[in-house]
């Protein structure tokens, strides 16, 4: 686990500069494990390319991982990450979405874009969304990693399909990217020979509509083993104990915990 002041730090350079990097913060044996099961999915699952200029051509994407394979559950709560995630856009965050993308040679870069773009709010403003990307290779310029705009989350929405000046967040195996939701970014372009793989693990605020609709993608049998604080990283909690209740009491009751659930009028 990273210390209270390392956190901090990332934290202070995603509000200057849009994004940080966790070099090496996955253990190598989850990495492998995380890669051998995405290549079983996609062979297993036949899943290809979404072929449109966004998704890719030659990008294979899986979504909804926490419902396909129990090694996935330890993506959003992971030690190194979440608190990073929070500290940027508050406890009581969401899981936004969980999925892969793998870009494959000779894929062209994917489009400069904000993850906030579609939601109608005047920029700048405080952070609501706050993505990362789990490096499972190494990730390099020539092989599609990430490419960033610096600072532009302090910026208005970058122009769909135009092109723009940008860096290439160049990191080692088991390194995580992480930036403000509001950061222009997008895929790279792969020049080599080699597959690059890695895993979107996007947060949101606990007030706003998440990605992937995880309540009704994730089986209520599967959810109600799910740790509480995963369960509530889905949205089976309450944000400030008001928003998502039902009749007052919260949705993890009916996986079977949260019965010490009090309403926010109920503590006030």
């Amino acid at each position: 686990m990273r210390s209270a002041a390392k956190t901090a730090e990332h934290i202070e350079r995603i509000a200057r500069d849009g994004y940080t990097i966790l070099e090496r913060a996955i253990e190598p044996a989850l990495v492998d494990e995380l890669a051998a099961e995405l290549l079983r999915l996609e062979r297993e699952r036949e899943i290809v390319p979404a072929m449109n200029g966004f998704e890719g051509h030659r990008t294979v994407r899986i979504y909804n991982l926490l419902a396909l394979h129990r090694v996935f559950e330890r993506v959003p709560v992971h030690a190194a990450v979440l608190p990073i995630a929070e500290g940027v856009i508050g406890a009581g965050c969401l899981i936004s979405s969980l999925s892969s993308i793998a870009i494959d040679p000779d894929e062209i870069a994917q489009p400069i874009h904000a993850d906030d773009q579609l939601i109608p709010l005047e920029k700048p403003h405080a952070p609501i969304i706050c993505n990362s990307m789990w490096a499972l290779c190494d990730f390099t310029e020539a092989n599609g990693a990430t490419r960033l705009v610096p600072k532009s989350h302090r910026r208005e929405n970058p122009v769909y399909g135009q092109t723009y000046e940008t860096i290439a967040a160049e990191m080692p195996k088991g390194s995580v990217l992480i930036w403000d939701g509001a950061l222009w970014h997008g895929g790279g372009a792969n020049r080599t020979g080699v597959r690059r793989t890695g895993i979107a693990m996007n947060y949101c605020a606990g007030f706003i509509r998440q990605q992937e609709n995880q309540q009704l993608g994730i089986p209520r049998a599967l959810a109600a083993r799910f740790e509480p604080k995963l369960q509530e990283l889905c949205g089976f909690g309450v944000y400030r104990g008001l928003i998502g209740h039902i009749d007052k009491h919260s949705p993890q009751e009916l996986l079977g915990s949260g019965a010490d659930f009090r309403s926010l009028w109920e503590q006030i």
